[in-house]
This record gives C-alpha cells, structure tokens and sequence, in this order.
C-alpha cells in the first residue's frame, strides 16, 4: 500500500497536476458562486388581491414597469405552450440542449446569420437576470450559468423565474401582468388560444406588440396551436377553436376596486419592508365593489351640497377582518375632489362617537346603572360650556336614553364623574392611537369630538366591544385580552394568549351599551320599526363634528361592524352635514347587502346580578324608593349608588304644605316618600315628563329646613368665566341669566353687585350687561330665600 501512496503523492507534486487542480478548484468556485444573489432585484408592483385570489389593485413598479411579485405556481397552460414552442426538450436537458445548440450553430455557419438561438428557458432565465449581450462569449458564459442553475432550482422552478422575468412587450414584464394588461384576467383562466398568444410573445417582444403587428402575433400564435396539436397536447377542435380567438389589441386598465388600501399596503410595506409586494387580504371583491357603488350613489347626490368625499369600512367581528375598504370615492380625473385622500385612516374630529365607550366604561365601573337618571341642564364646567345639539334641555334623562338620543350635556357630565384622565387612558387600551396631546388638552371636550380619530380605529373599538360579547360565553365567562386589537386587511393566525377572570369591559356592561344603541331611531324609518320581523337588529351610534365638517355612523351586529363617515378631506363644514343626514342612510344600505339577520348577542347572564333598581330614577332602590323593578344589571351594579333623589317629606294633614314638628304637632304631620330633583333639574324635568309632581312650598309659619332652598340660579355657575361677544353695531352684548324655583307664582329679587337689577315671576331669566371683571349675583325670593354666586366677565 505505501508504494502505490507514494507513487500518488508523486503525481499530485507535479506541476502540471497541480495546475490542473487547481484550475478544477477555480472552476468549480466559479461554477458554484456564478449566480447573482438574488438572482433577480428588480423592483416590482404593489399588487392587492381579494380574499379569493382576484385582483383588486395593482400599482407599478419603481423603474416603470408593470412587473408583479414572483409567482411560484405556472399554469399548466402556459407550461405545455411555452415549452413547445421555446424548448421542446426542456424537461430533459441540463440546462443546455446540444442539439439545438449545435443546430443552431451549423445554420449560422451556412447562412451567415442567426436563424435559430439554441437558447433554452435555462439559459434565456439567466439572461434575464444578467442581461449579457448577445455575443458568442455572453453564450459560453450562459451555458456555464444554466447548468449551475439547473443545480439549484427545479425544473418547475426554473419555468417560475421565467414566467415572472419574461418581458411581454412594452413596459409589462412576467405573465402575471401580462395576463391582466391584455387580457383582464388571471392566467389560470386563460383560453388555450390566448396563452398561445402569451407564450410567443417572450420570443420578441419588442417586434410582436399587441395593437401592432397583430398579423405577425396571429400568424406565431396560430402555429404554436399547431405544433400543440400535432403534438397531442390538444385535439383539433380545441385547436381550431382557439384559433378563431382574436388576439389583443391594447393593454387593458388593471382593476382599481380598492385604491386606498393599495396605496396603504404600499405606504405600510415601504414603512415595514417584510415579504412579498403583493399580499392577499381579506376584503370580499364584489362586497367592495358593491359599497364603492353605494358610496358613488350617495356621492353624486351629497355633491349637490359640496360635500364631496365619503368613506366606509366593513369588518368582521370574530377576526377584525377587512371585508370592504373604501377609503373615498374614486374620481382621479377631478383634483378638486380630492379623492385621493384615505378618510378610513385620516384623523378627523368624531363627534359624538365615543359616547358608548365612556357609557359601557361607567357601567363597568358601577357608576350608573343603565338607566340613571345623568342632569342635563346648562352646564359651565371651568369655562366649557357643552350644549345639546338641539340646544334644549331635558333636566334629568336615563343614562341609556342619553345614549340614544346622543346628548351632550349628560356625556359632559358623565366624563366629570369618570374623570377625562382615565377615559384617555381607557381609549389608548382600546386602540386608539391618534390622541397626541397629553389629556388635559383635550379635557371634557374628548368625549363631544375634541380628539381626533380614524374611521379605522373607530370602527375597530366598536369590533372589540362586540368580540369581548361573542366570545362570553365561549370562553365560559372568562376574557381574552387578545380581543382587543386594531382591524386587519389581511388574514392571520389569530394570537393565543392566556384567558383572564376579568376585562377591560365586562360583558354585562358592552350587553346594556349595545342594547341602548339598538334603540336609536333610524333615517326615514318610524319608531316602531321593531314589530317588523325582516327588520335587521343594528347598534349603531352616529357623530356630527364641531362646525358640520364631518357625519359619522358607525353599527354593529353579531358578525359585523360597519363604518361610514361623510365629509370634506379639506374640513369645509357644510348646512345639514350630520351623521344621521349623511352618513347613517349610507350604514343601511351596506348593512342590507350583508344580508343580516335578527339573531342578536346573548345576554352574558353570569356577568349579571338581579337587584331592586327605582323605577323613576334608574338608580338602586333605596329606603325611600317605593316604585321599584327587579332588573338584571351588571355585576358591578352592586356598588352603584343609591337613589339620591327619592326622600321623606313632611306634609300637612291636607298634604298642601310642608311643615316641621317645630309649627305643627308630629301626630298631625303625614310623612311621604317623595322624588324630588333639585330645582335647575326639576325646571326642565317637570316641562316634560308630566307625572312629576313638584314638592309642596313650606307653610309660612313653618321654618324651612337646611338645604331645603327652594331656588338655585341655572346659569351661569358659581366661578364661572364669561365671555360677552360683541353685537354688529359693536356693542357689548348682554348675557341672559336664568333661575329655577320650585314654587310657581313667586317673584325673584336680582341684585347684580349689590345693586338691584329687577325682578321675576314664574319665567326667570334677566338680560344683563356687566362689564368686565368679577361680580356677585344675588337672588332673593318673596319668602325671604337668598343665593349668591360669583362669575367673571372676561374682556378679551
């Protein structure tokens, strides 16, 4: 053995072997590293597809060309076409085919011009992606490249990179593009005519154009359907049939059913550049394309008015999903519509939009029960002066009825309880990520629109509400925090997290905010709508923004939220652009294409608790409450507060007057449980709700009892700032004050500063002009009873 070991040790020391070797080792780095990595780096389109593969939008490349992301999968098609007419041998070469390269080599010697390529799909790949110029050392080096190719990519593969690198005449390059620019379809769907017409295209795209030279593309075509036939690919029928397909004429527009979301996927990957260009979402193609022709539909008639954009999202509740993404009309032609702005994701103020969150919140917190009783009365709350928007007052109105109705006073009062602090602090958790500014910015204006918002995020809180209530009884009363999260446009495994006894929202609380929704009456319809059994069951909640800039609405069922807002993207307010004008007829009409049903949310009967609740008040029952219901609540109505308003009165024998034991003996006094508001609330109350009855006065030879005043000065409030704007002449204005008193017929004293201003009866208000700076209002009624307060005129 170590003779014949030395005798090889001898021959590897000779020069020449070692030159050799070393040469096979160059060649063989070469050989392995030859490719370029990646092998293609051209840029390519943004492409969006439906939740079933249909193309929804396409915008192209950077360098002008419409090339779409690699697809890995070649239509059969095009496979059996391509290879029949490129290079029939494909399947079985290792890259190069010596027979036709050698074919081609003996025509170019004969003819002393190039009559036939030799070139095969491998070695046309590789000129793709190095772009070598046509010269017989650019071949060799070809030949080299397509063999290490074929090492490391699959045949399948390999037709892959050609499929989506092949130019097809002018700027489209793969047979993705190809196949929607000419045809306006996807290749899987292509007649065996028009993928012949495809296939030949490749071969000289700058020669065989569709729209030119169409007798050179129909002659090519016509006898690669020939070859396919002769070579028992297709029958003759087929064949003969094919052939009397027209071949195309002029690229066609790709389809732009969701321009916005394209422009946002594009927006969104250049931000985040993870995985392909081209993604499938979840939107349903003829649900989107049945909204845009709804919002279209409401467009030209809104125009009317200038008001001339319009939005609208559909989601699915389990998943977030996006279903529809209409981020504006779609009018490229007309700049002055500036339809080119996404309102879906474009903060704009949201009107009343927030009130359900804050309501569930208090609700969960056991602040109120659904049916409260909130004050709505003129409200100054350090400067802020909220108003309704029919700028009338109830005076006290169910929690749930406020809701409904939309109110503003009774939201302002009810972001005071639950401090404006903690409800931005709750809006972050739920989502919203478009408040900036720091929460004492926005103070109690947050829940009246003073924040801004995206139709996205709106729409996505509104989603979460209702999954945390689906998913109740399924997760046997417990909550997943991962039910919280912003809407997607495209479908993922959904995250598992750990199931946690309690959540953000209980699912008693969002039961009572939706159901309160529920009640809100709709555009063109009657109150009664609920006796008709084809009536779909919709919570919805609609916005009108400061100034009538923009009209929201935003429902909610089972399976579905749907979001519409309705505006100017340059914030032109405009008369009558309210959400239940604008934007809620347009909510009904998507709701009606997604077909929903009466089936409604479960109540959530293990987040409940029976108690005793007063009928007039809304509040738990308490000792003085006669008039009471057993209701369902939720479990945190337990710690609620007791009726404040229910208490015992002392009356005469005849019930006429109020008296104390220190007038009349207590065995001639009737005690009776009475509801009574305080008088700026009873002012309003009792103008409405006729079965209110107003305290007896006290006896005038009784004493009136400790903060028994019968009066109370309405506005403005104690340390409130004033304004007093100018009048067109340029005078100071004059402000209206107004007191309440429970007792009718009693005249009110004024005294401003001291100085005696005049006097009221039954309607007191009094028109004033004080001058700047700080005053005392004081108010005496004819039995004597007195109020003061102080206020401060501002001069700028």
């Amino acid at each position: 053995m170590r003779p014949g070991l030395n005798r090889i040790k001898l021959f590897l020391k000779k020069p020449k072997v070692i030159i050799i070797l070393a040469f096979l080792f160059v060649l063989s780095l070469l050989f392995w590293f030859c490719l370029p990595n990646p092998l293609f780096n051209s840029p390519t389109s943004y492409v969006i597809d439906d939740a079933g593969g249909q193309l929804l939008g396409a915008s192209i490349a950077a360098d002008g060309q419409w090339r779409f992301p690699p697809n890995a999968e070649v239509p059969e098609k095009f496979k059996q076409c391509i290879i029949a007419f490129e290079d029939k041998r494909f399947m079985q070469h290792p890259g190069v085919d010596l027979l036709a390269l050698s074919r081609a080599i003996k025509q170019h010697l004969g003819k002393k011009k190039v009559t036939s390529g030799g070139s095969t799909l491998t070695m046309q790949v590789v000129r793709l992606a190095t772009r070598h110029k046509r010269t017989i050392w650019s071949k060799l080096k070809e030949i080299f490249m397509a063999m290490r190719l074929e090492c490391r990519y699959s045949k399948n593969e390999i037709l892959s990179l050609y499929a989506s690198n092949a130019p097809f005449g002018s700027n489209v390059i793969g047979l993705d593009a190809a196949s929607w620019r000419y045809f306006g379809r996807s290749p899987d769907k292509l007649s065996w005519g028009e993928m012949a017409a495809m296939a030949v295209l490749p071969n000289s795209p700058s020669l065989v154009h569709p729209g030119r030279n169409r007798a050179i593309l129909l002659k090519k075509r016509n006898l690669l359907l020939d070859k396919l036939h002769q070579q028992g690919t297709i029958d003759a029928t087929t064949a003969a049939l094919a052939k009397l397909e027209p071949v195309p004429d002029r690229p066609l527009p790709l389809p732009q059913l969701a321009p916005h979301l394209l422009v946002r996927f594009k927006a969104d990957h250049q931000t985040d550049p993870q995985g392909a260009t081209r993604i499938k979402t979840s939107i349903k193609a003829a649900l989107q394309q049945q909204v845009n022709e709804i919002l279209e539909r409401h467009h030209q008639i809104l125009k009317g008015n200038d008001i001339n954009n319009i939005a609208a999202v559909v989601l699915d509740v389990e998943t977030g999903a996006t279903l529809a993404y209409a981020g504006n009309i779609s009018h490229p032609e007309d700049t002055t519509m500036e339809s080119d702005v996404d309102v879906v994701n474009a903060p704009r103020s949201p009107g009343s939009t927030l009130k359900p969150l804050l309501y569930a919140s208090m609700l969960h917190d056991g602040l109120i029960l659904p049916n409260s009783l909130m004050p709505d009365i003129p409200t100054q709350i350090a400067g802020y002066h909220p108003e309704n928007f029919d700028l009338g007052y109830d005076g006290a109105v169910p929690a749930s009825k406020a809701l409904s109705r939309s109110l503003n006073v009774p939201a302002v009062k009810m972001l005071q309880q639950f401090k404006y602090e903690r409800f931005y602090d709750f809006l972050h958790k739920v989502g919203i990520t478009t408040l900036k500014q720091p929460a004492d910015h926005y103070g109690l204006s947050l829940i009246l629109g003073g924040g801004e918002n995206t139709l996205w995020e709106l729409a996505g809180a509104y989603a979460d509400m209702a999954r945390v209530l689906n998913h109740y009884n399924k997760y046997k009363g417990k909550y997943d925090p991962a039910d919280y999260h912003n809407p997607v446009y495209t479908l993922s495994a959904p995250k598992k997290t750990d199931l946690q006894k309690s959540g953000l929202l209980d699912a008693g609380s969002i039961f009572y905010t939706l159901q309160a929704m529920e009640e809100v009456m709709r555009p063109g319809e009657e109150m009664l709508w609920q006796q008709f059994s084809s009536s779909q069951r919709v919570a919805w909640k609609t916005g009108t923004s400061f100034g009538f800039r923009d009209g929201w609405a935003i429902g909610i069922t089972p399976k579905y939220v749907v979001g519409v807002w309705v505006g100017n993207t340059d914030g032109e307010g405009r008369p009558n652009l309210t959400g239940i004008n604008t934007a809620a007829p347009v909510l009904f009409e998507i709701f009606r294409l997604l077909q929903v049903t009466r089936e409604w949310f479960e109540m959530p009967l293990g987040e409940m608790v029976k108690i005793k609740v007063c009928r007039q008040s809304g509040y738990r029952a308490g000792e003085y409450c006669d008039d009471t219901d057993y209701e369902w609540v939720p479990q945190s109505g337990l710690k609620a507060p007791v009726c404040p308003y229910h208490q015992l009165v002392h009356l005469s024998a005849d019930g006429k007057w109020q008296v104390t034991g220190n007038c009349v003996p207590p065995d001639e006094i009737i005690n009776k449980k009475w509801f009574v508001l305080p008088p700026s609330m009873e002012y309003y109350y009792k103008t409405k709700n006729y079965e209110y009855h107003v305290l007896p006065p006290f006896r005038p030879d009784c004493v009136q009892a400790e903060n028994a005043n019968p009066m109370e000065i309405v506005y403005p409030k104690d340390g409130a700032k004033i304004y007093v704007p100018l009048e067109a002449d340029g005078s100071r204005g004059r402000v209206i004050f107004n007191a309440a008193h429970r007792q009718t017929g009693v005249k009110i004293f004024w005294h401003l500063d001291d100085q005696y201003v005049g006097e009221t009866r039954d309607f007191h208000q009094m028109a004033l002009n004080p001058p700047p700076g700080k005053h005392i209002l004081t108010l005496v009624d004819g039995n004597g009873n007195t109020i003061h307060i102080g206020f401060e005129v501002l001069a700028k």
